[in-house]
C-alpha cells in the first residue's frame, strides 16, 4: 500500500480507532497521524513494533562491535575458539 494512503488526520484516527487497530494488524504497515497538516505520530501494530525493536537492538550490537574493532579490542577467532576448547576439555576432565 502506498505510504500516502497510510497518512491520516487525527480526526480520522479518533473516529475510526478500532478499525485502524484491526487494519494495522492485518497490513503490518504503520500509519502516520497528522495534526494541523503536519505528521505528529506513527501508529503500528505490536508485532511490527517488536520486530523494529529487535532490529534496532541488533544494529546497536553491531555498532558496538565495530567500535571495539576500531579501538583494537578484539582477538583472532582461532585464539578465542582455542580458549573455548580448553575450557570445554577442562570441564569434561573435571579440572
Amino acid at each position: 500500500m502506498p505510504r500516502a494512503a497510510r497518512i491520516k488526520p487525527i480526526s480520522y484516527f479518533k473516529a475510526n480507532a478500532a478499525e485502524i487497530i484491526k487494519e494495522l494488524g492485518e497490513v503490518g504497515e504503520p500509519m502516520i497521524i497528522t495534526q494541523n497538516g503536519e505528521a505528529t505520530a506513527i501508529v503500528q501494530d505490536i508485532v511490527s513494533y517488536e520486530k523494529t525493536q529487535e532490529t534496532l537492538a541488533l544494529l546497536k550490537i553491531l555498532a558496538l562491535a565495530n567500535r571495539d574493532i576500531e579501538q583494537g579490542r578484539y582477538r583472532p577467532a582461532k585464539d578465542a575458539f582455542a580458549d573455548l576448547r580448553k575450557r570445554l576439555n577442562a570441564r569434561k576432565t573435571g579440572k
